[in-house]
């Protein structure tokens, strides 16, 4: 390959992987990249988890084999059978080298010194492979995992040349996933609440859009749970807003301990003392029992005064649930029926039979504004 057919490859490399919107998507970028640029017929990226010593498969292209998935759920392989990750490399780079790649065939190494290649060899062999090139990939200064390129037997070997190449294209591999992890990071920012770690409001908005849609489309039953942490503002007032926020904090792992009774969960602060779980999937009733435990965990913490828990789900006799907006609604009058009431246990929309008050308060016209609020003191 020619040195501009080479420069067009990296710069495609580079673009897909900066197109990518997912970690899935910038890890098929990279395999699928560097497969076209070294002209190969199948490529793998794998990460070294060192915390399990293993090499994780994350993706592979091309020409898979049975046995090859897309985006395996399990195909990792111990590092002790590919000691060059752990121990060549790292040996390579204490002496001042750098992490260069290297090609090996059916019949043993081909190009480089790898130090060990029996197990590659022997893969190559078992999968109908006439030659691969192996290179590291590394990540703040650290080796990250390989990216892996196969030829077909009968394909041109890969040489010396394919080999450095091969090192550039894992750098240019390394520097697409440095941005996929950060844009990564600033999406997880995006969703996520700063001060307890759950999802936050935008997240639970997307979430229970979708929701909703795979109801009207499916079926899904859809439950919201919406509560309110009662004696926030005593305690800031009293104690100081670090001690609020401290409660905020403990009532956030009460809501996800008991969101993770029931599957898929999520579990979000709205925004003050204002949380919600929202289950796709489950029945109303193990949605229910997971609210009744919230509020029993609630009223056992050491500060504030327990919490005004409501709940709505398709799963209950509330009407006809066309949009987000509706069982969010309902929702938020059971959770408020449930303060005026001083209930200790979750209100569940629906289950006071016909007429009943909190369908009937969450479906009265009222204004435009925002609904946060709008129910106190229309309660029966």
């Amino acid at each position: 390959m020619g040195e501009d057919k080479r420069l067009v490859a990296v710069v495609a490399l580079a673009q897909g992987m900066a197109a990518a919107r997912t970690p899935r998507d910038s890890w098929q970028a990279a395999a699928l990249g560097a497969c076209r640029a070294l002209d190969g017929s199948f490529a793998a990226l794998s990460v070294w988890e060192r915390e399990l010593g293993r090499l994780r498969v994350l993706v592979n292209v091309g020409d898979r084999r049975p046995d090859e998935e897309e985006f395996p759920e399990a195909e990792a392989y111990p590092v002790h059978q590919f000691p060059e990750i752990t121990e060549f490399l790292h040996e390579r780079w204490a002496g001042g080298g750098g992490p260069n790649a290297w090609v090996e065939t059916a019949e043993g190494t081909a190009a480089g010194t790898p130090g060990y290649f029996h197990h590659r060899v022997a893969a190559l062999r078992r999968r109908g492979r006439g030659c691969c090139v192996v290179a590291p990939v590394v990540l703040h200064g650290r080796a990250w995992g390989e990216v892996y390129v196969a030829r077909a037997v009968r394909a041109p070997v890969f040489g010396r040349a394919d080999a450095d190449f091969a090192t550039v294209l894992a750098a240019v591999v390394a520097a697409g996933l440095v941005q996929a992890e950060r844009l990564e990071e600033a999406r997880r920012l995006a969703y996520t609440d700063a001060l307890t770690g759950l999802a936050n409001r935008r997240a639970v908005d997307v979430r229970l859009e979708e929701a909703v849609e795979r109801h009207r489309g499916e079926g899904a039953v859809v439950s919201l749970v919406v509560c309110d942490l009662n004696g926030l503002k005593r305690v800031n007032d009293t104690l100081g807003h670090a001690v609020g926020d401290r409660l905020l904090e403990r009532f956030g792992s009460v809501l996800s301990l008991c969101g993770a009774m029931v599957p898929g969960a999520l579990a979000a602060r709205l925004g003050g003392d204002e949380f919600c779980l929202l289950a796709v999937g489950p029945p109303a009733e193990e949605v229910v029992k997971a609210a009744d435990e919230l509020c029993r965990r609630a009223g056992e913490l050491e500060l504030g005064e327990g919490v005004a828990c409501g709940v709505a789900s398709t799963g209950d006799p509330i009407g006809d649930v066309r949009d987000a907006r509706r069982l969010f609604r309902l929702a938020d009058a059971a959770q408020y029926r449930a303060k005026a009431l001083r209930a200790d246990r979750p209100v569940v929309a629906g289950r006071e039979g016909p007429g009943d008050p909190v369908v009937r308060l969450a479906d009265e016209p009222s204004p435009a504004r925002a609904e946060r609020r709008r129910f106190r003191g229309r309660l029966p």
